[in-house]
């Protein structure tokens, strides 16, 4: 994996910072990543570089952003098996179905590994269906849903984002006219 080079300017500390971090003011607001310093071409012309792999990101103590995304992709596969599961019961096992929207109209979807644990226990045939909720979340997981296609429309999403944001603040603070707007 390529690694990224990062310049070190020293900045004066950023106002909307805590004043408790551990800023070193010599060596700029960066110092405190968990990153490497190359110790073999610094020097007062050429400032430290440093080799990161990953972005610090603070504020993520008991798990990483990467963790906390898989967490809300679970609870989503369960929301994906509860109306996969539904549509199943609603053609062939009409009776079932009921129970299941009538269990869905008291219980929330909001973390799945709650909703099954209660359908489980709400009755013997309320545990056949959280059975196969369960393993139709695993399917869809493992070889239904299309991870490559997540990631580009994720990357796709946030360029777009950007771009458009970008785009309006230039309008909204250039002086252009409407005329030059338009075209």
């Amino acid at each position: 994996m390529e690694s990224l080079a990062v310049n070190i300017v020293p900045f004066p500390h950023p106002s909307f910072l805590n004043s408790k971090l551990p800023i070193n003011r010599e060596k700029g607001f960066f110092h405190c990543w968990p990153c490497k310093e190359r110790s073999s071409s610094s020097s007062p012309h050429n400032p430290t570089r440093l080799n990161c792999h990953k972005m610090f990101v603070p504020g993520f103590g008991e798990a990483s952003p990467e963790a906390k995304a898989a967490k809300n992709l679970h609870n989503f596969f369960n929301y994906i098996a509860v109306k996969i599961v539904s549509a199943q019961l609603e053609s062939y096992n009409p009776e079932a179905y009921e129970e299941l929207m009538e269990f869905l109209d008291t219980h929330s979807l909001n973390d799945g590994d709650e909703f099954c644990a209660s359908l489980m226990r709400e009755s013997s045939r309320h545990k056949a269906l959280a059975l196969r909720i369960l393993e139709v979340r695993s399917a869809y997981c493992k070889r239904d849903f299309e991870w490559d296609n997540l990631k580009r429309l994720a990357f796709k999403m946030v360029d777009e984002s950007n771009t458009k944001l970008m785009r309006e603040y230039v309008l909204e603070t250039s002086p252009a006219t409407e005329n030059e707007a338009g075209k």
